[in-house]
Parts: structure tokens; sequence; C-alpha cells
């Protein structure tokens, strides 16, 4: 046997033996034994470095150093999910895919919701490749290096199974081992972690892999993504993936009917508190891939799963004080100052209380006991008020009439549930979050400046808008207080290369109230440039798919005030990106404008996100069901019958993968 034929087959029995323990539970060498194998590897290794393989079971021990994760653009989107908290609500849903499907045979699994740090991992011919968190959805964190620690994903895989393919999962932290770390903080004489889903989310950003590697971290599988039709149902899909070396739970069932489901949710928020992990709810899908492909997604959410939470863990403690904060765009929020109490892992101190009306129907006053539970299991909100214990000289409660932090006079226009601070450019809290807003990740993404950092450069008189940014001076910053040399130098250099950031995310940095991410993009992409759109009249503005009356006016409102313009002038002076790049417009055409198209079924030449890019990118819109406004289906292999049926009775016409490509070209 050669040397590169021995450090294989250790590699091998290593992956082996790695699955059998971490992900089957049924070891069959000891450690003592594993250790000596991996020690003989890793000599062979270290002797031979031509043979070397980043995914070895050598290289999950850590050790590599991360000084800055890199951002990476998913190929699919990571969506997050609709949540349900009835059997009504659940019951609505049935109906609303019913009626996109045409039919009432649909089939659903139900999978436990794991409450950790979600994941996307990347595999190409059969071997591990990237490892991305969620992020935005859009974009995450490299974290390759972190995760070949945890040594129940497997590295390389024997079998049977897809080629090029996403894996998503949830990163967890086992409650057996959250324990352990807390007893070893505790003797040590350290603050103890709060909650295993924050401690195991904290885990994937440490700089030090070998740091990692020391956390007891797993991870449970439940999404292959791929355009290979290899499977006919997500449940078939996991199997073969649970067969080939994925830890996929045993806990998922198939229901035929939401009573299955149900019963499914009732039996797991008991039998939950039995589980070596934490899980906060039961997520249900369409099985049928087919059925998920007629579904499709909303703007932010698939529409074939949904997620049931379950009840949330209420607590009772006292109301203290209720103060007012004041977000970016000047609304309102009532705020519960709370006597801390423990709940859901965390201490929490203070809860929303959402606007006048809500404390108003709940007649909450200081003084009370009110019972907070977290709403999604995230923010605290107040449900309730024990009335028996009402002190007896109790107040009803005086929302503010004038702003916090400015005193100024606050509005509530008709139909608005919150009450607004009409100090736009003179209210700090605004000025601040509107800066805020600009630099976040989604928008500007500025590295090297924080919201901390902000409300630093505000306080020092250094900036009282976005535009300032681009004038601050290395100089400037540096004697700011806990700002070093390298730190500023840092800034600079964020600020300077956010020039780079397409028009549609500096469209939604601007912060245009109810101008969201997905208004910006269909916004950039209809009007291109920023004079295009600040000079569009409302007739123009509404003619624009999925824009109404509202965000037109918004749109008009901050057109016409002249220090927005001045604003956008000097950012123009920058060199910002305030049209879309003539790289973006390469190959996009108009031939397909206002022509709506639905795609069905699985496609040879282009897969079906490339299908879909390639309508919008010559003007035409996507849906996912079929009315009277479609122009035309594209239908693919396996296209579902009851669109099939539809489309005829409708007489939209049907066309080919080819009439389409021919249609464009």
């Amino acid at each position: 046997m050669t040397i590169q034929q021995k450090i294989q087959q250790l590699r091998e029995e290593l992956h082996q033996h790695n699955h059998k323990y971490y992900v089957l539970d049924a070891p069959i060498i000891s450690d003592f034994e594993f250790d000596i194998k991996l020690k003989e590897l890793q000599q062979l290794e270290d002797e031979n470095p031509e043979f070397f393989d980043p995914n070895s079971p050598t290289q999950r021990v850590g050790g590599e150093v991360t000084k800055n994760f890199e951002t990476v653009v998913h190929k699919n989107r990571m969506y997050s999910l609709d949540n349900s908290y009835s059997k009504e609500d659940l019951l609505d849903w049935e109906k609303r895919i019913q009626k996109i499907i045409g039919t009432t045979n649909i089939e659903y699994t139900c999978e436990l919701k794991y409450d950790g740090a979600s994941i996307n991992l990347t595999y190409e011919n059969g071997a591990f490749v990237r490892a991305v968190t969620r992020g935005d959805g859009f974009q995450g964190d490299d974290v390759t290096t972190n995760i070949k620690t945890i040594l129940s994903i497997p590295l390389v895989l024997n079998g049977d199974f897809v080629t090029d393919f996403e894996m998503r999962g949830e990163i967890i932290l086992p409650l057996d081992g959250f324990e352990k770390m807390n007893e070893e903080r505790i003797a040590n004489g350290e603050e103890p972690y709060r909650n295993p889903r924050n401690t195991a989310s904290g885990s994937l950003k440490l700089q030090d892999s070998a740091e990692v590697a020391k956390r007891p971290l797993d991870c449970l599988l439940y999404q292959v993504v791929t355009d290979e039709r290899k499977y006919a149902s997500h449940f078939e899909s996991l199997q073969a993936a649970r067969n080939i070396g994925f830890k996929v739970p045993e806990t998922i069932a198939l229901a035929s009917s939401i009573d299955e489901v149900l019963a499914f949710v009732n039996a797991w928020d008991t039998k939950r508190h039995e589980l070596p992990y934490e899980t906060d709810g039961v997520v249900i899908k369409v099985n049928s891939f087919q059925q998920q492909d007629e579904l499709g997604y909303t703007a932010k959410a698939p529409r074939w799963a949904i997620a049931y939470k379950f009840k949330a863990e209420q607590v009772a403690t006292v109301l203290n004080e209720i103060t007012y904060q004041v977000g970016r765009t000047g609304a309102i929020t009532p705020v519960a100052n709370l006597e801390p109490v423990h709940l859901a892992g965390t201490v929490v101190k203070r809860a929303s209380l959402h606007n006048a009306d809500q404390i108003e129907k709940l007649d909450v006053r200081v003084g009370d006991t009110v019972y907070v539970e977290k709403g999604g299991e995230i923010i605290p909100k107040i449900m309730g008020v024990d009335l028996s214990m009402r002190p007896t000289d109790s107040k009803p409660t005086e929302y503010a009439t004038h702003c916090p932090e400015c005193a100024t006079e606050l509005i509530r226009t008709e139909g608005d549930a919150k009450h607004y601070c009409p100090n736009e450019f003179g209210c700090a809290p605004q000025i601040t979050g509107k800066i805020q807003h600009f630099i976040s990740r989604k928008a500007m993404d500025i590295d090297g400046l924080g919201g901390e950092t902000v409300e630093l450069l505000y306080k020092e008189g250094l900036i009282q808008n976005y535009a300032d940014l681009y004038e601050l001076k290395i100089e400037q910053i540096i004697p700011l207080e806990r700002m070093a040399e390298k730190s500023a130098q840092n800034m600079i250099e964020g600020i300077e290369k956010s020039k780079e950031i397409p028009f549609e995310k500096v469209l939604f940095a601007l912060g245009i109230r109810f101008v969201g991410e997905t208004v910006a993009k269909k916004l950039a992409k209809h009007f291109k440039s920023i004079d295009n759109l600040m000079t569009a009249d409302f007739e123009t503005l509404v003619s624009v798919d999925e824009i109404g009356d509202r965000i037109a006016q918004s749109i008009l409102d901050f057109s016409n005030d002249l220090g927005n313009i001045q604003l956008i002038n000097r950012l123009k002076s920058y060199g910002m990106q305030l049209e879309v790049s003539a790289e973006s417009l390469e190959g996009q055409t108009d031939k397909l404008a206002g022509k709506v198209f639905v795609v069905s079924g699985v496609f040879h030449q282009m897969s079906r996100n490339e299908l879909k890019k390639a309508i919008e990118d010559n003007g035409g819109k996507v849906s996912s069901s079929i009315s009277k406004k479609t122009s035309y289906v594209v239908a693919g292999d396996n296209m579902g019958p009851s669109k099939l049926e539809k489309a005829e009775s409708l007489g939209v016409p049907i066309i080919s993968e080819q009439d389409f490509i021919e249609m464009i070209n």
C-alpha cells in the first residue's frame, strides 16, 4: 500500500467512525483507538503535505484564526417562515394553498422547529465546500472553518445522492453540553451564558476555530436545495440525505390533513421537554416538490411552508414605569420598564406596549402586575394585567403628548396606530436613527462603523446626516473616546468602499418611509436612477407594479423636500451609485414588458431560477399563480395538472422552455 493509499484509507475510516459516533450514536471503537488513528493520519499528512485535503478529519480540530468573516451572497435565498399560533391559522393557510394548487389532495411533513442558528452548507461532487450563516437571507458570513469543527457534519459523502446541492440546517447547542459549559464558567468565576440559542449563534463568529472545537455544537438538518429533481418529495430527499450521513432528526413525520398536523403539534408540545435540545414549534411543509413549485414564494416566505409556534412561556412582574422611544421615522413606541424577571432563558427588564390603543385596550397602568411573554420567542410583550393586584391609588395611563427627546408636539394621522414626532431634522433619535439605518448591513453595509459610533460622532458634532459621513477625516476620528488609529482607518475605508454599493441598496438606505428592501428593488429596476424616481409624478409611481398610494405619496414627500434634494446632490458629488450600473443593465431588455409569466415544471436548458431571472431581465413579471392577467405559462416536465387545467380553462397560452428561449432571443 502506498503512502497516499494509507492516508486515504485512514481518512475514510475516521469519517465513518465520526458518523457512527456523532450521528448514529453507535460507536464501534473506543475514543482511545480513534485518537491513535487520528494521530497516525496527522503524522502522515505532516510528512507528506502534497496529499493535503481540506476535508480531512484532521482539519476538524480547529486552530485557524479568522479575523474578518467574508460576506457571501446565497445562491438560493434563505427565506423566513410565516408563523401561526392556532388551528384557525393553519386552516386558513391550507385553504390558500388548496386554492392555488386546485386540489385538496395535499400531503404534509411535520418537523420540529429547532432553536439555534440557521446555516447553509454547500456540497460539490460529494465533498463539503462552504458554510454560510443565514444573515439577512440574501447574504451571510462564511464560517466554513468553524463549521468544520462540528463532528456531526459530514465532509465527504459516500453513497448515491445529488451531485451539487445545498443543505440547510440549524446549529444547536444541546442542553447537557450547555450546562457543562456554564458549570466551567461559574467555577472559573465567569458569568454563565444566558441560553443555548444565543451561545450557539455566537460560537459561529468566534475568531479562533480551536475555541469553537471545544464547544459541543451539533447540526440538525432539514432541507436539501438543488436544481436536480432526483426525488419527488421533501420527505424522500431527507431520508436519502440521512442514508448518506447527514444528521436528519428521526422526529419528522408525514400527515395527510391539518388534524394529523395538530396531533403531531399537541404530542410534541409535551414531549419536547424530554428532548436533548431546545425547540419552539413545528414547521409544516407541503411534501410534494411539484406542489411546492406550483405554490412558489411571497416576497418574504415560501407559500408551501408555515411555522406553528408553541404557546410562549408567560411570567408575571411589576410595571415600574412607561417611557417612550423615538424611531428613525419619528414613530413613538411606548416601553414598559419592568421589575427584572427570568423569561425563556433571559432576564427581561423591558417590553413593548406597541401604541396608545394597546395601552387603552389592556388598561395598563404603572404599578400593575402584568403578564409578559416573548412574542415569537424573541421580543417580550405585555399580554394582560392581574387586576386583583392593582394598587388602590392606581390612575389610568395618559399617553405622551410631546416628544420625549425634543419636546415637539406629537401628531397622529387618521388610520395610523402610532403617534409621530414631526421634527424630522431636529430630533436627535431620528437623525441618528436615519444614519444607523443608512450604514446597516442590508443597506450600505459600512464596515468599521456601528450604532454606538454613530451616536458618538453625532454627539461630537461631526455628523448631522448620512451625507456628512463622506466628509469625515481620519484626524477628526482618532481623538474620539475608544477610537484607535486602526479603528479610525477601518471606518474611513468602509465609508469609501460603500460608494460601490449598488443603486437598489442605496435607495433602501435613504430611509424613505414605506420603501423597504423589496420595494427599493422594484423602484430601482423600474426607474433606473434617483433622478427619474424623484421627478416622477403620482400617476407614474402608482403605475409601477405593487406601488400603492401610500408608498407613492411618501416618495413624493421625500422628493419635494429641499433638505432631501440637497442630501441627494451631495451623495452624487461623492460618487455614490445613484443609478443602475451599466453592468446590471447589460443583457436587459423590454421585450417582455407588460407580460406576466407563470413557470411550472422541471426544465433542462435553464434552471427555474435562471428562467425567472431571464423573464425579469427582459421586463416581464413572474407570478406563482395563474389568473386572467397571466400572459404565458412556461411549462416544463411534470407540470402540475391543476395549473395545466386552469391555464386551458382561462385560455392562457402554454409555451415550452424552447419557445421561451426563442421569444427572448
